[in-house]
């Protein structure tokens, strides 16, 4: 007898969607893998003002899912440190994907104009980059 999937169903698309589909979650993953934040507090300060709950909420699903990782700020035991597992890090090109979609058909997208640039000269090249830098940075 097959196993019963947890998933509405086994298609790759609904599997992702499941994890990543809501408005918050790639937007932390954002900023984690673009922006080096790590704290609750840093999640809050971002331009699109998720509220408390949320942030929690997304932060516990991406966990649960192994997409995110937590700690204890040895400075600070109060606070957790989140980073992004190697599950979270495979995420880049899909959000390099995005990022170059939204180029394309938004003209308002903002994006450093460094990052911009090197996206369309060497997007493999500056994407190899970027994973490598993300992956040295402490879990």
């Amino acid at each position: 007898m097959a196993k019963k999937s947890r998933y509405r169903s086994n298609c790759p698309i609904n599997y992702t969607q499941e994890i990543l589909g809501d408005k918050w979650s790639l937007l932390i993953i954002r900023d984690m893998m673009f922006m080096g934040k790590c704290y609750y507090s840093e999640f809050l300060k971002s331009d699109e003002k998720i509220s408390t709950n949320i942030l929690a909420d997304r932060l516990a699903k991406l966990e649960h899912n192994g997409i995110v990782s937590s700690r204890l700020d040895e400075q600070n035991y109060s606070k957790k440190i989140y980073s992004l597992t190697e599950k979270g890090i495979d995420l880049m090109p899909i959000l390099f994907e995005m990022i170059e979609w939204g180029l394309k058909y938004n003209d308002q997208t903002i994006v450093p104009p460094e990052f911009k640039k090197q996206i369309q000269s060497d997007k493999d090249g500056f994407l190899k980059y970027l994973m490598q830098a993300v992956r040295k940075q402490p879990a």
